[in-house]
């Protein structure tokens, strides 16, 4: 397991913005409230809208927001108004929701829960949750063959805790690759696979090149690789999903919280105090200069083949030239609050998710306000 408190490694970011926004005081919810949330469908509130929200995507045209106590927010005109989902099944904080298409999706959260949509985010299910996640993890664990009997033991140990804690270890990231296949990644180095839409789901945390249990941030994914980025540097990378991930070189020793697919063979991958570098070639990482120093949150590949990047510090960011340089944005609207997740309408504005709500940005004003 890792070393690193997981509640204290990221303030303000996708884990622990849900308890850090309701007040510094107060501590993450107990185990026990996390079970009573788990089985308590997400509940109707007017102000959905300016929840703390940690995560957005589109789903076809529409958009869909997750967050705090299993809000899921739907747009179908682009983000100008927004409608909370029919029925969410849990109310633990959401941290990440994916999309294969305009039917298909999946989010993940606290208590280890995994949730599925098929109709584009209007009603969810539960496929998994912590307390059964962790007897994957344990099943797995008592599966490791016996060739280092001192990393199978490490290993078992840990899922035996895991078991113990019980529904109380947060999924961070999923990613499909088509509705059948699909990972789901989060603290202490957990890590879910599926190949049959989520029916079933099997730990594939020992697969993965990570012995001290890192927490796994975020997942890049397309038909030509597969990296899982994380805490202290961890950058894991594999061909496709089912097959064997290996450590990458990490050109930072510091935690990465997003990547962006620039281009085949060239990776952004960005995370604390505004690091960010790009892979050159396939094989060469780059320093970026961002102009940030607060932990760069999310970032986004736009229609116009631009990258845009968020932070920490509620900033915005702007490459032009493929993620080898990027300008600070100076954008009428923005507060300074802390910002989770960006993705783009179909429209082409920007959307982005924050302790605040959602808010929408035009890009033609960006452009008009940032013009040199």
């Amino acid at each position: 397991m890792s070393s690193m408190n997981f509640h204290g490694a990221r303030p303000l970011l996708r884990a622990v913005l849900f308890c850090a926004a309701l007040a510094a005081a107060i501590p993450c919810l107990a185990q026990s409230a996390s079970l009573d949330l788990l089985d308590t469908p997400a509940a109707q509130d007017q102000r959905a809208e300016h929840a703390v929200l940690l995560a957005v995507t589109r789903a076809g045209d529409r958009l869909v927001a997750v967050g705090e106590r299993g809000i899921v927010l739907l747009s179908d005109n682009n983000g100008v108004s927004w409608r909370q989902a029919r029925a969410v099944p849990s109310s633990v904080a959401l941290t990440a929701v994916s999309f294969v298409n305009g039917g298909e999706g999946w989010a993940v959260g606290h208590a280890g829960v995994i949730l599925h949509s098929a109709d584009g985010g209007e009603t969810w299910s539960k496929q998994l949750d912590g307390s059964l996640a962790a007897q994957l993890e344990l099943k797995s664990a008592q599966a490791l063959p016996g060739s280092d009997p001192q990393a199978a033991q490490r290993r078992l140990s840990a899922a035996q805790r895991l078991v113990a804690d019980g529904a109380d270890k947060p999924f961070l990231s999923v990613y499909f690759a088509d509705p059948q296949h699909g990972l789901v990644v989060g603290a202490y180095g957990l890590a879910m696979l599926t190949d049959d839409a989520g029916a079933h789901w099997r730990s594939v945390g020992n697969e993965l090149d990570n012995p001290g249990g890192m927490h796994l941030y975020a997942i890049l994914g397309d038909p030509q690789s597969v990296m899982i980025v994380g805490e202290q540097g961890v950058l894991l990378r594999g061909p496709e999903l089912g097959k064997a991930f290996s450590r990458v070189q990490s050109p930072y020793h510091g935690t990465w919280f997003g990547a962006v697919r620039v281009a085949p063979g060239q990776d952004l991958i960005f995370g604390l105090k505004g690091n960010a570098y790009r892979l050159e070639d396939g094989s060469q990482w780059q320093s970026v200069e961002t102009e940030e120093r607060s932990s760069l949150t999310s970032g986004k590949k736009l229609a116009d083949n631009s990258l845009v990047l968020v932070s920490e510090g509620g900033r915005l960011m702007q490459s032009i030239d493929q993620g080898r340089h990027f300008q600070m944005l100076s954008v009428a609207g923005l507060d300074g609050s802390s910002i989770t997740d960006v993705t783009q309408a179909a429209d082409g504005a920007l959307v982005l998710t924050g302790p605040r709500g959602i808010k929408r940005l035009n890009t033609m004003t960006l452009n008009k306000e940032n013009v040199q």
